[in-house]
């Protein structure tokens, strides 16, 4: 497991993730050929982009309060197959399962991290990521419950 030094380390690691995810999501959008859909994954990297921001603020003596509010899991992506990431004509359907084990993973992660530290700044910030996290894979699983799991 990776080790931090300090919260600076914390928020230096959660800024590059962010950044990544808003990547993804960008990359993904690409390969997107329906335009609502396109768009829906653009929006997604804005968001990264705007945690990215939040995290920077952070980082620079601006105050963030946190919520201890917990999201709902569906455990949809719990259940779903693997899809290749580099698959060039992705479907919808595809496109959410990736998003969905993404998200799982970084909240994962970000809990992972909380549980591995004894600082309790360092454990709020974590799990107030992870629960970031959570939230973005239950508005991919309401969707993919809504317009996967219905028409089926």
């Amino acid at each position: 497991m990776k080790e931090f030094k300090s919260i600076n380390d914390i928020l230096d690691f959660a800024i590059n993730e962010e950044a990544m995810a808003a990547e993804f999501y960008t990359a993904l959008a690409a390969k997107m050929k329906h335009k609502q859909i396109k768009e829906t994954f653009e929006q997604y990297a804005i968001e990264e982009l705007g945690h990215r921001a939040k995290l920077e603020a952070i980082k620079n003596g601006k105050g963030q309060d946190f919520s201890d509010a917990k999201v709902a899991d569906m455990k949809i992506a719990d259940y779903l197959v693997e899809v290749d990431e580099d698959k060039t004509n992705m479907t919808y359907q595809e496109a959410l399962t990736i998003a969905m084990k993404k998200e799982k993973s970084a909240f994962r992660l970000y809990s992972d991290l909380a549980a591995a530290t004894t600082d309790e700044v360092a454990k709020k910030l974590f799990l107030n990521l992870a629960q970031e996290e959570a939230k973005h894979k239950l508005r991919f699983e309401v969707e993919y419950d809504e317009n996967i799991l219905t028409e089926n």
